[in-house]
């Protein structure tokens, strides 16, 4: 008997489809919130996405930093949360 699992991955229904921007942003957002709280969601927009790249736009030089020295952890928990490698960087 074979398992349901194996037959849905060999016809791909676990793999992630091209994502639009909204949802990306969305869950740029929830993390940033997870991780700042509501002033961190108020301080750093998302602009665009572009090739595996977020852009970020800050509102001041202190926000910029915390995520620049952020941005690894921000970067994995998005991934995590899609569920697979679309985030690869984030440019302020």
């Amino acid at each position: 008997m074979k398992l349901i699992k194996n037959y849905l991955s060999k016809k791909n229904v676990f793999q992630i489809k091209n994502l639009d921007d909204k949802t990306i942003f969305y869950i740029f957002k929830k993390v940033v919130r997870e991780e700042f709280g509501n002033i961190g969601v108020a301080n750093l927009r998302p602009e665009y996405y572009k090739d595996k790249t977020i852009f970020v736009k800050s509102d001041s030089s202190v926000w910029s930093s915390e995520l620049w020295l952020n941005r690894d952890k921000v970067v994995r928990k998005i991934n995590a949360e899609i569920g697979g490698k679309i985030i690869d960087r984030i440019k302020i």
